[in-house]
């Protein structure tokens, strides 16, 4: 076994020791780099999230009365008009019940009438009794009947008033339920969805039992983003932020927008662990193209811009960490007249593919770029020679 450990030994030896062996006997071969001069640039910073597009003005239409679906007068996708009579449900018997209030009512007015004219005649009669009691012609016991029918009169009259308040009352209330078994479309706008057929009931809602969906309206040009925003990124979120958004159906057309609301408290969202805040866009420009509600769609999110700034790419820059003292450094290479010359800088915003330089470096300097097989064994003074790219 030590044997073969040796041999494994001398054989990584030898391989290692051949480019060096090469190095010394060609007097050393300068590296090939590629460069890119520092110039002030655009940097923006951004959040990306995901989730769907659907309508700001939306409502889900539903019934308060069950009854049977008899006609339904739209389709989807058909445009509507506020107002407009969508959907009906049999209302004979809520009919019924409302001629029979307004029957009741009748009678009760009816009645008030033929009490009104009663209470007038008594009052004649309450008024010639009382003059045949002054006048000694009655005795008082006529004259306390006559005043009681008078009283009692009066009682019922404003007793039948009452009663034909609440006939009037349950008269509103049948109206109500008749009106009900109608459904018109509180907005403009068109059916985005018709959830069910003629001859299937409607069923009203209980509590905690919901009814039947009937269709739902949406107005088409209040169509948004509704995305999940991770809390570690919600404090760089603020209304009014830039955005692109890019629906699943067209990855490659970028949509502007801008962030309209952030809600106030975190959620689980659907498919998710951890806590995100809910945070709506309204599309500025929506391009030449058909956005339909519950699309998937990516969206970035600009939560910093800085014009003019010295910036270097991303895989420019190294990273030193010195864990005794718990501090991270950071350099580049410069390409200084035919050598490497390794620079401290000081980082900024970020985007993508550059990385803002505050300080360090100037503008104009030859920072190298790649390539990265080389730049992970770059050395402050080695020879380089600049690759030509095309």
């Amino acid at each position: 076994m030590p044997k073969k450990i040796l041999i494994v030994v001398a054989i990584v030896s030898a391989v290692m020791a051949v480019p060096l062996l090469r190095s010394v006997l060609d007097g050393g071969n300068a590296f090939e780099v590629e460069i890119e001069t520092l110039t002030p640039r655009s940097i923006q910073a951004s959040v990306l999230a995901s989730g769907r597009l659907v309508h700001e003005e939306e409502v889900q239409l539903t019934t308060e009365e069950i009854g049977k679906v008899t006609d339904i007068f739209v389709e989807e996708g058909d445009h509507v008009k506020e107002g407009q009579l969508l959907l009906q449900i049999d209302d004979e018997t809520f009919r019924a019940a409302a001629e029979q209030s307004e029957a009741i009512v009748r009678i009760q007015e009816i009645a008030i009438q033929r009490q009104q004219m009663t209470l007038d005649n008594l009052r004649t009669q309450w008024g010639r009794t009382e003059e045949l009691y002054q006048s000694d012609l009655i005795d008082e016991d006529t004259f306390d009947d006559a005043t009681n029918a008078l009283g009692i009169a009066e009682i019922d009259l404003r007793s039948s008033r009452e009663s034909l308040s609440q006939a009037r009352a349950q008269l509103e209330q049948a109206m109500d339920r008749l009106s009900k078994t109608r459904t018109y479309s509180p907005i403009d706008g068109t059916v985005t969805s018709l959830d069910i057929k003629v001859g299937e009931t409607a069923i009203s809602s209980t509590t905690n039992i919901p009814g039947s969906g009937l269709m739902t309206v949406a107005n088409p040009d209040s169509i948004h983003t509704e995305v999940n925003v991770d809390e570690a990124d919600i404090a760089n979120i603020a209304i009014g932020q830039r955005t692109l958004i890019y629906a699943i159906a067209y990855p490659d057309q970028a949509i502007e927008g801008v962030i309209d609301s952030i809600a106030v408290s975190a959620k689980v969202a659907e498919g998710a662990q951890g806590l995100s805040f809910a945070v709506k866009i309204r599309l500025e420009k929506a391009a030449d193209i058909v956005l339909r509600p519950g699309m998937s769609c990516r969206v970035e999110i600009f939560t910093e811009i800085q014009d003019g700034v010295l910036a270097a790419p991303i895989q420019a820059i190294r990273v030193d960490e010195d864990r005794s003292v718990n501090q991270t450094l950071y350099h580049v290479f410069v390409h200084d007249d035919g050598e490497v010359r390794q620079v401290e800088v000081e980082i900024g915003l970020s985007d993508d593919s550059y990385q803002e330089i505050t300080d360090g470096l100037s503008e104009g300097d030859e920072i190298i770029v790649g390539p990265d097989r080389v730049l992970r064994n770059l050395e402050d003074g080695d020879d380089v020679t600049i690759l030509e790219t095309d």
